[in-house]
This record gives structure tokens, sequence and C-alpha cells, in this order.
């Protein structure tokens, strides 16, 4: 895998730090990020804890992530929290070392999260999106195309609405191409463009009316 400049920080930040041993294993967590998101949320979450950033220079634990770990506030806000609903709702999972059972990717758990806050889901459901995600390892898209429309269901206008907006963004996007290409021919780029036109204007008359 081609190292990237993040990759040459982090591992120079490792080595500047060597003899804070805390501080060290926190970058080289973040490192591994991918392959062992648990490790680094853990690490986190005890940096957190401990105020440990304060007495390595920076005025906020934020400003520490985002300087030394290259990692947003929403990214270090997601893995803290689901690192905490695992070791409530599934500790077992923590103690894990991903070859003789699966560590689940944090998408993965995150959707769970969401499922078992959603009011109303049906518990069926969840029951087994919690076996697929703790258990066998399911990755996100796989429990989102089965799951996400019985977990998370919207009402007729907000679909409305999503489809409306995809289209009006295809619809665009195509025209687009089609006014400067050469992969189809002109007169049939513009007879595309002219319905392409007529399906934005039936779009935009959609959009006055629910308005």
């Amino acid at each position: 895998m081609k190292r990237t400049k993040v990759d040459e920080s982090l591992d120079a930040a490792a080595a500047n730090h060597a003899d804070d041993p805390e501080r060290a294993e926190a970058i080289h967590r973040a490192r591994r990020f991918k392959s062992s998101w648990i490790e680094l949320a853990e690490a986190l979450t005890d940096v957190r804890k401990g105020g440990r950033w304060k007495g390595w220079g920076y005025a906020t634990f934020e400003d520490y992530a985002k300087g030394e770990l290259h990692l947003r506030q929403e990214t270090v806000d997601k893995l803290t929290g689901l690192f905490l609903f695992l070791k409530k709702r599934a500790p077992e999972v923590l103690e894990r070392d991903g070859v003789s059972a699966p560590i689940p990717s944090y998408d993965a758990v995150d959707f769970l999260r969401r499922a078992e806050a959603q009011d109303g889901a049906p518990k069926a459901a969840v029951d087994e999106i919690r076996k697929r995600v703790i258990e066998d390892g399911a990755q996100l898209p796989s429990l989102a195309k089965k799951f996400k429309d019985q977990v998370f269901p919207i009402d007729d206008a907000a679909r409305k609405e999503r489809d409306t907006a995809a289209i009006r963004n295809v619809a665009t996007r195509l025209k687009e191409l089609l006014g400067d290409t050469r992969a189809v021919t002109k007169k049939l780029s513009a007879e595309a463009i002219v319905a392409l036109e007529r399906l934005l204007e039936a779009v935009a008359v959609d959009e006055e009316k629910a308005a």
C-alpha cells in the first residue's frame, strides 16, 4: 500500500514522542485505524478521560486529535461513542483479537447502535442486526440493504423528496455531459437533452406544488 503524507507524519510523530509511551501508542493506533479501530477508540477514550492532552501542549482534546492524529472531531466522537456503546452493550467484542472471532467494523456497530436507539424499530429485526454485527461480523452494505427500510422507515413525502432530488441531480449532470460529448451523435444528444429538460421541468412543477 502506498504511503501517504499522513502516514509519514504519524510515523514521525511517534518517533518524536517515543519517550512518552502513552502518547506514542495513541499515534501508532491511529496508523492502524482501519484494521483495528477499537484499539484507537480505546486510546482516544482513555486520553480524553485522563486529560493527558493538556500536558502534551494542546488547548483542547479536539486540537490534539486533529493536530497530532489527523482525525476530524466527527470521527473522534463517533469512535469514542461506539467504544462506550460496545463496552456497555457487547463488552465481549473488546476482548477479541480479530482472528478467533470477528471484530465488527465501526460502520456496522454504528448501524446497530442507531437501530437499538430507534423508537418503534421491530424487535426481531434489531435482534437479527445485533447477531449479524456482533457474532457474524456483517458489513454495513449488507445490513443497510436488508434492514434499513425496516428499522429506519421514511414516509411517502420524505421518500418522494429524496427521489426528486436524486432525479434532478442526475438529470442535470447528464444534460451537462451530453452538451459536451462525442460519445454519441449530436442528433441523439440533442434529443436526449430535450427529454431531460422536460423531466427537469416536471420535477420543478412537482416541487412548486409541494411547497
